[in-house]
């Protein structure tokens, strides 16, 4: 008799700390979005959008100015959840950075860079593919994923990284709608 006991009270314990902490989680992503805090993270951005696509014989990200591209995407266009689970996000690479090699972000070298973005790529990915559904489902895109997304959509929408960082033809003289790629040709910027 003791034994059911002891197992449901285990039970009920169990469930009451998984639901507060989801009510907790819940709570902090649904508080205010603080734009002014958004706005002291734009250097980092910059880094870590650069650190994404960096500058080879092409333009990096920093000089074709996605930064402004994911600040305006994430103050207008983006639910309130996923603005503060970015915030969040940027606060955790600072904190990671300086627990794992003392310094911040910005002053680490491009391998430790590397480090730290692999570790929130790893670190946001479920092994079994149906948790990542739910959790995208119940608290929107994680911050890594919504950061390379910005990155990338912001970089082949800029001047520079259509004409320079892809293949871009001003004036096309005619339509074709199909046709193969040279060897080590670039991708188009126009479709």
């Amino acid at each position: 008799m003791k034994r059911r006991t002891s197992i449901k009270s285990i039970l009920a314990l169990s469930f009451l700390g998984a639901s507060s902490f989801s009510v907790y989680k819940w709570l902090d992503l649904h508080q205010d979005f603080d734009e002014s805090r958004l706005l002291g993270f734009k250097e980092l951005i910059s880094e870590l959008a650069e650190t994404i696509i960096p500058e080879t014989d092409t333009p990096g990200a920093k000089r074709a100015g996605v930064e402004q591209f994911i600040l305006n995407v994430i103050m207008d266009c983006t639910p309130k959840i996923e603005q503060n689970k970015f915030i969040n996000g940027l606060a955790e690479v600072e904190l990671y950075a300086k627990d794992k090699f003392q310094k911040s972000f910005m002053k680490c070298n491009e391998a430790e860079r590397l480090n730290i973005l692999t570790y929130f790529e790893e670190k946001n990915v479920y092994s079994i593919s149906i948790f990542n559904k739910i959790n995208s489902k119940i608290f929107g895109t994680t911050f890594f994923s919504k950061l390379k997304q910005l990155s990338v959509e912001g970089y082949c929408l800029s001047e520079l990284g259509a004409t320079q960082g892809l293949s871009y033809d001003e004036i096309p003289v005619k339509y074709e709608s199909c046709i193969p790629m040279k060897m080590n040709q670039k991708s188009w910027a126009t479709k």
